[in-house]
């Protein structure tokens, strides 16, 4: 199975029931709601005048959250409709923006060999990549001497449990994949996609430092936090704005932030 070719028509059928979601919210982006996580914000700093690439960016939403906080920013992702759409919400919204279609796996090439001060990539980016190592080397041929790789991504600790409860390992945590899934609808809502099959691929904690120590990178840290943004498990209730374990319950960790920076003075080849 060619696992980009479906994924992408995944993608692309995901992106305009994706846009008129409540889950993302585009009006009040619009009306100047930044879709970026306090914790990122704090964990990354100030991005004033720094130049930032967003990887597997989706419909951008990110990407123009981090322009709005004052980034010089590019938005690369595989799907042609998410690109369009990236490109048409910039426009109307007044921010500028590049957003470029390519496979991530491609984006040296495609980003024309620039280099970045941040490269940032978000929640649920990973499981569609099969080779991680790949990924990391293409990651640090993007950086400047000196900057940085921020990853925010959903703890793969998570994935091994039952959906019900979140307390019960029903799956196998080092089964990599590719694990392929029919799924009618996507995460947003109850429309049907048009394209339903898609290929996702598991990794743990330790494949995803070692890819990225493995390319030169320097992990400055790896935070474990135990929130995130959707009901991942029926048990889990809205606090401060997150999902969280009721009070009392024994937590799990359900999303990870890394940091990892390039070596002054050096780039990678």
């Amino acid at each position: 199975m060619d696992y980009l070719a479906v994924n992408r028509a995944n993608w692309n059928a995901r992106v305009p029931i994706h846009v008129a979601s409540d889950f993302y919210d585009v009006e009040g982006f619009k009306a100047g709601r930044n879709a970026i996580r306090s914790f990122e914000r704090d964990e990354v700093g100030d991005v004033a005048g720094r130049s930032l690439v967003h990887l597997q960016c989706h419909f951008g939403l990110d990407t123009l959250s981090w322009a709005r906080l004052g980034a010089e920013v590019t938005g690369l992702d595989f799907s042609e409709s998410a690109i369009e759409q990236a490109r048409a919400l910039a426009a109307e919204c007044g921010i500028p923006a590049r957003f470029v279609t390519a496979d991530v796996y491609d984006a040296v090439e495609a980003l024309g060999g620039a280099t970045y001060d941040i490269v940032y990539t978000g929640i649920g980016a990973l499981v569609w990549l099969p080779d991680l190592t790949r990924w990391a080397e293409t990651v640090a041929r993007l950086l400047k001497p000196g900057g940085f790789l921020y990853l925010a991504e959903l703890h793969p600790f998570a994935d091994i449990l039952d959906e019900e409860t979140g307390a019960v390992v029903t799956h196998d945590y080092f089964e990599k994949g590719p694990h392929v899934w029919e799924y009618p609808h996507t995460y947003t809502g109850s429309e049907v996609l048009e394209h339903q099959t898609s290929v996702q691929f598991q990794h743990g904690l330790g494949e995803v430092v070692s890819a990225v120590t493995a390319a030169g990178l320097r992990v400055e840290f790896l935070h474990e936090h135990d929130q995130t943004f959707f009901r991942r498990f029926a048990t889990l209730v809205v606090s401060d704005g997150a999902h969280r374990f009721p009070e009392g319950a024994p937590r799990v960790p359900l999303v990870y932030s890394l940091r990892a920076s390039a070596q002054s003075g050096s780039s990678m080849t």
